[in-house]
């Protein structure tokens, strides 16, 4: 019995030792690399929004502005007194902004008026002779304030009519104050003209003021009723509207002969003799200019006519929100001559805030504005700012691209 267990012991180490030893695993397979992750294409930056009507006029305002010389921006921010003489070399010579005419540019060397032909070639070869289009400006209020329609070959139905008199003639059908601004503008622009110093705004209820006559009549709202539909005809007519005389002429002198004192409160001027030009403004848009008197207001600057006054101007941009051209009365006349330092009344008047200076004494003025610049007496910013703004205007009009 136990050689039996033994021998079968022995077979069966015998056959554990001639079996084939048992295949190697297979090693586990790699585990696969995490998959890379690819990060987004960002977006695509959006594209730029196309720029704007007026961003593209204005480029185009500060790329002229940077090519012009300091002598043809100075000569820019006048609008001369159309002269007797050289009026074509002048236009050159002097780089100006604009011509003023008066009663005898509408006439020839012997006194006879000219045709409306003539008239209008006239005009035209000052805008030849002239690098950049000229603002040409006349005193087209109507009444006692006339230019052009004295000319009876430019206005055949005889001189424009006053505001008093077109108020006491409505016949109640339509609106005659803007049918008459629409048919005089529109007749001036055919002649060259793209600027009427018109109309006034003052407010005068005495008939025995100065500028009354050249004014409703009436209330400050009426004023402002008036201004607002003259204005809004003048702008549908591209001819540039020049709001007059700001802040308010009130009952003062004539500042023609002398300076005028204005002792009214600054109240008066919040309630009533701002409302006009308010009117003038929000109607005319960016084709409107005002024109500052030569008034001194002692309740905003005792010491200088207003259009001289930095104080006035300020409150010109500040109470009335205007950005536009602001420009001078006639600056040879008698209640400005005592203050101008140095005769450099131009110079003050820039200063002061002005962008168009009206003046005969342009000859004399323009070169003491570019000795102010070089030698540093008025800054060159100034002068630009001003200019930039004749440029707008002139754009605003029709007359720049």
């Amino acid at each position: 019995m136990r050689r039996t267990f033994t021998a079968a012991l022995a077979a069966l180490l015998l056959l554990t030792a001639c079996a084939a030893p048992p295949a190697p695993e297979e090693p586990p397979a790699p585990p696969e690399p995490p998959a890379v992750q690819v990060p987004p294409e960002p977006p695509a930056p959006p594209e730029p929004p196309e720029p704007t009507e007026e961003e593209l006029a204005a480029e185009r305002i500060e790329t002229l502005l940077s090519s012009m010389t300091l002598e043809e921006k100075a000569g820019q921010v006048f609008f001369a007194r159309c002269p007797e003489v050289s009026a074509l070399e002048d236009v050159t010579a002097y780089h100006l902004g604009g011509y003023l005419l008066f009663g005898r540019d509408f006439k020839d060397a012997a006194g006879t008026w000219l045709t409306a032909e003539q008239v209008t070639e006239k005009i035209q070869s000052y805008q030849n002779a002239s690098a950049l289009p000229l603002l040409i400006g006349v005193d087209e209020e109507g009444g006692s304030v006339a230019r052009a329609s004295w000319n009876p070959n430019l206005f055949p139905g005889g001189k424009c009519r006053s505001p008093q008199w077109l108020l006491n003639h409505q016949s109640g059908e339509g609106d005659v104050f803007a049918q008459d601004a629409r048919e005089k503008n529109s007749a001036l622009l055919r002649y060259g003209i793209n600027v009427n110093l018109a109309p006034v705004c003052d407010v005068s209820t005495d008939p025995g003021s100065f500028i009354y006559d050249r004014t409703l009549g009436l209330d400050a709202e009426a004023q402002a009723d008036y201004v607002e539909r003259v204005v809004s005809a003048m702008a549908e007519c591209r001819v540039g509207s020049v709001l007059k005389h700001f802040p308010g002429y009130g009952d003062n002198d004539d500042t023609h002969t002398g300076v005028a004192l204005d002792e009214r409160p600054m109240e008066t001027f919040l309630k009533e003799d701002f409302l006009p030009f308010r009117a003038g403004l929000a109607a005319g848009g960016n084709t409107a200019a005002v024109l500052v008197s030569h008034n001194i207001v002692s309740c905003m600057d005792p010491g200088l006519p207003a259009s001289l006054s930095l104080a006035v101007h300020e409150i010109l941009r500040r109470e009335l929100d205007f950005d536009g051209v602001v420009m001078t009365d006639d600056l040879a006349m008698k209640a400005v001559a005592a203050y101008a330092q140095d005769g450099s009344v131009a110079v003050m008047a820039l200063e002061a805030g002005n962008d168009l200076l009206i003046t005969g004494d342009y000859r004399s003025q323009i070169p003491k504005v570019v000795e102010a610049v070089e030698s540093g007496a008025l800054s060159e910013t100034v002068l630009d700012g001003a200019c930039r703004r004749v440029l707008t205007w002139k754009q605003a009009l029709g007359l720049l691209p």
